[in-house]
């Protein structure tokens, strides 16, 4: 247990455990699993200066979201097999209202670093450093404007990622027509995703008739943010009626009704946030060109050197990485791809979209 590191999903484990076992076994099985928490705990020695400790809560998709979640995993396992991190554990988050009490659980074990994934872990986790000073947190697509010294915040740039989205859409448009369906243009990293894809579309000059349209959740309800499936797959189909061949959509479950109903209508479709494919499953996933999206294992490896080092984080142009793309498409278009990203990387290529919405 110690080599491989612990992976606890708090609450989700025992009721399994209860259900699959007779009524007369659960007191067992839950003395069991408490023991094995507790136990998994203590043996970490994390409150001792000469060994390094790193635990990752992640956001209700849990570990295998084939994104975020499961490559800050990655990042944090690579980290450990190098000799720089001594343990690494996660905690899976079955609810919003879990995030408090499972950074917790590795802030008051004397965890040196604790890595939580997302937006919206954002307020907990400014909340966690005031009360845990001593612990440093790592929020990984978390911008702060609050600066604390123990909160390292690590954002990829969605203008980029919408950008080479944008410009890899209007290559494959076949009728010169494609679209973008967005959650709310009032969340900042939306709008940057939504209007660098138009700003990539329409500056690469590899189609000069093409038509771009882009639609936000401007007016939908607050309370169904990143989740109106509904709304994003009807958006989808209404960019399709226009005469779309090539949607692009951004926003958690939002983005992801709209990558459905694209793909349900045969229409090559451009994911972000994470593997969209792998996601969607094999028959709508195979319609995803591919998906673009901010390497959070390379950002995870880096900032855990630096902590290891004692050396200070000094934010920089973060990684990029997109999900190959199917044999359909020449390797000439992967080539181009490569530069194009290279180029934003590096800034010989300025998306001109601001921070935030004018």
């Amino acid at each position: 247990m110690a080599d491989a590191g612990c992976q606890t999903r708090r609450g989700d484990s025992i009721k399994k455990m209860k259900d699959e076992f007779r009524p007369g076994l659960s007191w067992l099985i839950l003395t069991i699993v408490a023991f094995g928490l507790t136990a998994c705990a203590q043996s970490s020695d994390c409150f001792r200066e000469d060994v390094f400790c790193a635990g990752l809560v992640t956001d209700v998709l849990g570990i295998d979201d084939h994104g975020m979640n499961q490559d800050a995993w990655v990042g944090l396992q690579e980290s450990k097999v190098s000799g720089v991190v001594d343990r690494v554990e996660y905690i899976e988050s079955i609810d919003t209202r879990d995030y408090g009490k499972n950074i917790a659980y590795f802030a008051e074990r004397g965890y040196d670093a604790v890595i939580t994934t997302g937006v919206g872990m954002r307020d907990e986790t400014l909340r966690s450093a005031g009360l845990y000073p001593d612990t440093v947190f790592v929020g990984m697509n978390q911008p702060h404007e609050e600066v604390r010294p123990n909160i390292i915040p690590v954002t990829f740039a969605e203008d980029q990622m919408g950008y080479l989205a944008g410009a890899l859409a209007a290559r494959i448009s076949k009728i010169h027509v494609i679209g973008a369906v967005c959650e709310t243009s009032g969340i900042d990293s939306v709008w940057r995703y939504c209007e660098g894809f138009r700003a990539g579309a329409l500056a690469t000059h590899v189609d000069e008739n093409i038509k771009v349209q882009v639609i936000y959740r401007d007016n939908g309800d607050r309370e169904n943010l990143f989740i109106d499936e509904t709304w994003g797959y009807d958006t989808a189909q209404t960019l399709i009626q226009r005469g779309a061949d090539v949607i692009f959509a951004a926003g958690g479950a939002t983005g992801q009704g709209a990558l459905r109903a694209a793909a349900e209508a045969q229409v090559d479709v451009i994911g972000t946030e994470r593997d969209q494919g792998a996601a969607l499953g094999p028959s709508a996933g195979s319609r995803v060109v591919t998906s673009i999206f901010g390497s959070a294992s390379f950002e995870v490896q880096n900032v855990m050197r630096l902590l290891r080092a004692g050396n200070a984080f000094e934010p920089g142009p973060s990684q990029i990485e997109y999900v190959p793309f199917n044999q359909k498409f020449p390797e000439s278009l992967t080539r181009e791809m490569d530069s194009l990203l290279l180029a934003l990387w590096v800034g010989e290529i300025k998306t001109n979209v601001t921070l935030t919405k004018p």
